[in-house]
């Protein structure tokens, strides 16, 4: 199994040092357009391979695709991070010329491979890549939704005073501070609903908090988060790299699921081998329903910015 993550700043770095500690790919390649950044963020990282005892080969690039070639699948968190104040939508303009060309350049030296994008805003860069590819859909997935349901169960698990093994739970809908839908009545301790532990006041405060996760950690780091995200992308190659058919919330291509069509957004899918094997159509109720087709018209509205 080989992985290329393009993009080798601290969310792409910690994608490579998670992917390499988890010990299931033979070669993690990181490619950056600044000279020696890549190299030298892979030769650290590999100089740690003896003391996380794994034998994965993470080597270095720049700008270099041929160094990428017969990538199973490739990451794309390369782009403008967010400062504080600013949304993941105001990073288009920039984000989507550099996302396009990427995708383009990786397909073109790995043809088969399955695509995972981080870069924001993330749903309507998914769309993008589906849009300017000959990708299958189903290997082509956003990342968000796995993030922000990491976040989500978090926040439960600190209302609860519960360690976060015992939580589950997930968010649907759009990557973005006012499109996340957490889905606080399924979300549950130990297959109990959350509801039975905490009163409702709490679970709308763990909503909101679980919205504006990224944006709390720009305002604290002054730049967005890397730890989680790059978990989350690991957690997600090793379900395709080991066929495991493990569900998160994805942003996918929707065609009439969730009554939704022509747009990548956050629902529950299984990966697999060949990406996407899956979308899981859950039941929501009105409210919840009524929350994911918000989500949806702004994202559709972002993608709108599009120059396709």
């Amino acid at each position: 199994m080989k992985v290329t993550v393009v993009g080798a700043g601290a969310v792409g770095a910690s994608c490579a040092e998670y992917i390499a500690i988890k010990d299931f790919a033979s070669e993690v390649v990181l490619l950056d357009i600044k000279e020696g950044y890549a190299e030298g963020k892979a030769m650290d990282l590999m100089q740690t391979a003896s003391l996380n005892n794994f034998d994965t080969k993470i080597t270095g690039s720049t700008n270099d695709y041929a160094k990428t070639a017969g990538s199973d699948v490739c990451v794309i968190t390369s782009g403008i991070p967010r400062k504080p104040g600013m949304t993941r939508e105001e990073l288009i303009g920039i984000n989507a010329g550099i996302v396009k060309t990427v995708a383009t350049n990786l397909i073109e030296n790995s043809p088969e491979t399955i695509i995972i994008v981080v870069s924001n805003p993330m749903d309507t860069m998914t769309y993008l890549v589906h849009k300017s590819t000959d990708l299958p859909k189903n290997k082509i997935i956003g990342m968000g939704g796995a993030l922000d349901s990491a976040r989500f169960k978090y926040r439960l698990a600190e209302a609860l005073e519960a360690p976060i093994s015992d939580i589950d739970g997930m968010v649907i809908g759009g990557h973005s501070d006012v499109g996340m839908v957490p889905l606080t009545r399924l979300a549950s301790r130990n297959s109990v609903p959350v509801s039975e532990f905490v009163s409702e006041e709490r679970l709308n405060q763990v909503k909101e908090d679980t919205k504006v996760g990224g944006a709390t950690l720009t305002k604290l780091l002054g730049t967005s988060a890397w730890y989680a995200p790059g978990a989350a992308v690991s957690a997600m190659v090793q379900a395709i790299a080991c066929d495991t058919k493990k569900s998160f919330p994805c942003s996918a291509l929707l065609n009439g699921e969730f009554g939704l069509s022509d747009l990548c957004i956050g629902v529950p899918v299984k990966l697999g081998k060949n990406g996407i094997e899956e979308i899981v159509e859950v039941n929501l109720n009105d409210a919840e329903k009524e929350h994911l087709a918000t989500s949806a018209a702004g994202v559709s509205k972002t993608n709108g910015l599009l120059d396709l």
